[in-house]
């Protein structure tokens, strides 16, 4: 199969029936983990929502909340019952007490540590900022727990491309020496669509339904 074929399968799968299944706020709160899982984890403004909308053509499946911070539940969606896409708690910033925010990104630290079908998480870095120091606490926390990260720069289309290179290269090296992390970048936008064929082969590769 070709490159062009790969992407072309993905795009297909990703244009299936997609549902939300539903969240949960307590780690035994969890479906029965029987179909492989992509995971989206990222600060509480970079864009998760609007990317899982872009990745299966829907505007409204994952709700966007104009006050950062609202996802405070592991949120599933099932993509034609072959595949499972996990929304994380944001991280770095919400309006919300100290123990309310501790309590809803240890509940995304657990299902990182116990998910036996979790395939990969993708690693979302606004790239107008690149990797921040709240950002590098979330590499060290998916190496320490050993699940295989990528990272992917969301609103790509706020930079030149030559920016967006220099980006990429320089978040490559930053990440060149972890452990659980996978060794590309990849650089979308939701808005213009950039990245995000090749996001939607990766899932499926990580999940190795292709």
């Amino acid at each position: 199969m070709t490159r062009d074929e790969a992407i072309e399968g993905a795009r297909v799968l990703f244009a299936r029936p997609v549902a939300f299944m539903m969240g949960a706020a307590a780690i035994d709160g969890l479906p029965a983990p029987d179909l492989p899982e992509v995971a989206f984890a990222g600060r509480s403004n970079v864009g998760k929502s609007s990317l899982i909308n872009a990745l299966v053509g829907q505007k409204h499946l994952a709700r966007a909340s104009n006050e950062p911070g609202r996802t405070r539940e592991v949120n599933f969606f099932v993509l034609d019952e072959r595949l499972r896409l996990v929304d994380l708690p944001g991280y770095g910033f919400a309006k919300a007490s100290r123990k309310t925010v501790d309590k809803f990104q240890n509940l995304g630290r657990a299902y990182l540590r116990g998910r036996p079908n979790l395939k990969r998480v993708y690693l979302l870095i606004d790239a107008r900022h690149g990797l921040k120091s709240v950002d590098t606490e979330a590499l060290d926390a998916l190496d320490v727990a050993a699940v295989s990260y990528q990272v992917v720069l969301t609103k790509a289309d706020k930079l030149k491309p030559a920016e967006v290179d220099t980006l990429v290269a320089g978040t490559l090296k930053a990440i060149a020496k972890r452990p659980a992390a996978f060794p590309e970048v990849l650089a979308t936008s939701s808005e213009k669509g950039t990245g995000i064929p090749e996001l939607r082969l990766a899932a499926m590769q990580a999940c190795e339904l292709l």
